[in-house]
C-alpha cells in the first residue's frame, strides 16, 4: 500500500472506518453480545457500589481489553475464513489462538471483577 502522506481528511476517514468496525463487533458478533451484556452488569453494579477512581480505572481497562481482543479475534476468523474456507489445520490452530487470547483477557477480567467487587458486596452481607 503506498503512503500518500498525512491528511486532516484521511485522519477523519479512518476514525469512521474504526466505528464502522466497533458498530460490526457489537452488531455482528456473538460472543461481543455477551461481551456487551457483561459489561453492562459490571457498570451497573460500579455505580451502584460506588467504586473509587482506581477501581473505574481498572474496570473501564479490562472491559475494554476485553472488547479489543474480541475484535482481533473476529477478524481474525474472518480473514481466515475468507482465505481457507474448508478446513485447514494451520487455520484451526490460527482460530483456537485467537480465541484462546479472548478468553485469557476474559479471565484476567474476571479475576479483576472479583478483586473489586466481592470485598464491597460482603460488606453488604
Amino acid at each position: 500500500m503506498k503512503n500518500e502522506g498525512f491528511t486532516f481528511r484521511k485522519r477523519i476517514k479512518s476514525f469512521k472506518f474504526a466505528f464502522n468496525g466497533i458498530r460490526l463487533l457489537i452488531t455482528k458478533e456473538h460472543n461481543a453480545w455477551i461481551h456487551c451484556f457483561a459489561a453492562a452488569c459490571v457498570l451497573i453494579a460500579g455505580a451502584l457500589l460506588g467504586l473509587s477512581r482506581m477501581e473505574w480505572v481498572a474496570v473501564v481497562i479490562v472491559i475494554g481489553a476485553v472488547f479489543a481482543a474480541e475484535a482481533v479475534n473476529s477478524s481474525i476468523e474472518a480473514l481466515a475464513d475468507l482465505v481457507s474456507p474448508e478446513y485447514n489445520e494451520a487455520i484451526k490452530r490460527t482460530k483456537d489462538l485467537a480465541a484462546g487470547a479472548v478468553l485469557l483477557i476474559a479471565i484476567a477480567a474476571a479475576i479483576t471483577g472479583s478483586i473489586i467487587f466481592i470485598p464491597k458486596i460482603a460488606t453488604i452481607f
